[in-house]
């Protein structure tokens, strides 16, 4: 036994365990004889050897213990779950296929919320349908088409995930009362998180604009980027969501004008290398969207009354109430649908005529009948019903590209 510890602790394979001369090379005062000091020295020397290797062998005896210990639990653990038929733990999740799976869809669902993305599905759909509008034959609908839109779509998304998460950021005790199951407010996201996000899409969303080449492209990115940070940010004479006003006014600039004009000038302009038109579909198009805009502004702030009364944020419910902001965003859509109506009824073509017509018929019906089931005292009804008229929104932009 001493010889195998020895054998693996080389600082002791020394004189000692070879049973070499303890001799060695060591110098000796005078006064002494060399045969004294060999003694006295040999016996120093195998004295503390011997005391090296008892504790060495403690020591290790020591182990040997705790292993044996550790090694009976763990058998015992293993009968355990063998007889229950439960499966082993693991000694690290990292290396769990189903944890990791799982922090993947928790972390694109942290995402998925912090995009906002009913506001996405608006962005997409209302570029590719102003798109649209730019087709003046079928042989424009070519690889040409498609690249254009993309480019705008990609560019504009970016910059419309940077004035959410800013809104976000600068909002985060506000949504802890009116939307807590945002990431920022939740605090599944940091601060510092959320600031990257926003900084690296809005870095992307202009240097995909720059790199295009679209002036109408990246002039609808600017405009929107200055906007979106005036509403939200808090500096002075800024953070302009503060006052209901300026507020809609914002959102009725970004969402009514600049998406219908800039993004069919890119497509009329830079992609088709055409003169501007102002075509009739445009300008239908422009003025139904700044009614929508305008209710979207003001719907928006009908659930959240509590925070931005408790933050200051004056905003038309607050200084209004909800029954009648509610009442006006119902009746401003009705009158835009009646107007659709009768720009459909005006037009030269039959199936256009037939279409707009019984289109917007539906689906001011559908809307009036869903604003009566709505219970203004509830904040989960009132939640749907603004998210059905994002529904609407985006159903507007599937029948505008039919308008003629």
């Amino acid at each position: 036994m001493n010889s195998l510890l020895l054998g693996h602790s080389p600082h002791l394979s020394s004189p000692l365990a070879s049973g070499e001369d303890c001799w060695g090379k060591t110098k000796f005062k005078v006064g002494h004889s060399p045969r004294e000091v060999q003694v006295y020295w040999c016996g120093a020397r195998n004295i503390l050897g011997r005391q090296c290797v008892i504790r060495f062998q403690h020591h290790h005896s020591g182990c040997n213990v705790k292993k044996s210990t550790i090694y009976q639990e763990n058998n015992a653990k293993f009968l355990v779950h063998a007889a229950s038929g439960q499966p082993f733990e693991s000694e690290s999740e990292a290396y769990n296929p189903e944890s990791t799976s799982k922090s993947v869809k928790n972390a694109l669902d942290a995402f998925y919320r912090f995009s906002r993305p009913h506001t996405v599905i608006g962005t997409a759909l209302s570029i590719l349908s102003v798109s649209l509008l730019a087709i003046e034959k079928l042989s424009d609908i070519s690889p040409l088409f498609f690249t254009g839109v993309l480019e705008a779509v990609a560019a504009a998304l970016m910059m419309n995930i940077y004035i959410v998460g800013l809104n976000q950021l600068t909002d985060i005790e506000i949504d802890k009362v009116n939307k807590p199951y945002l990431p920022l407010a939740s605090g599944e996201y940091s601060i510092s998180t959320g600031v990257m996000i926003v900084t690296s899409f809005s870095i992307m969303s202009f240097w995909l604009g720059w790199v295009v080449g679209s002036w109408p492209l990246f002039w609808a990115l600017f405009i929107s980027f200055v906007l979106g940070t005036a509403y939200s940010i808090n500096l002075p004479l800024l953070r302009w969501k503060r006052f209901a006003f300026i507020a809609a006014v914002c959102i009725l600039a970004v969402r009514a004008v600049i998406v219908q004009l800039a993004f069919y000038l890119h497509m009329q302009t830079h992609v088709y290398g055409r003169p501007p038109v102002f075509s009739r579909p445009l300008i239908f198009a422009t003025a139904f969207m700044s009614f929508f805009s305008v209710v979207i502004a003001l719907f928006k702030d009908i659930p959240d009354i509590e925070g931005d009364k408790i933050f200051g944020i004056r905003s038309f419910t607050v200084r209004l109430g909800q029954n009648r902001v509610f009442w006006t965003c119902i009746s401003l859509l009705e009158i835009a649908y009646a107007v659709a109506i009768f720009v459909g009824a005006a037009s030269s073509y039959t199936w256009s005529k037939c279409i707009t017509i019984l289109g917007h018929g539906i689906l001011a019906s559908i809307l009036w009948k869903r604003a009566k089931s709505v219970d203004l005292k509830s904040k989960a009804s009132i939640t749907s019903c603004y998210m059905f008229i994002w529904k609407l929104f985006y159903a507007e932009y599937l029948l505008i590209p039919l308008v003629r």
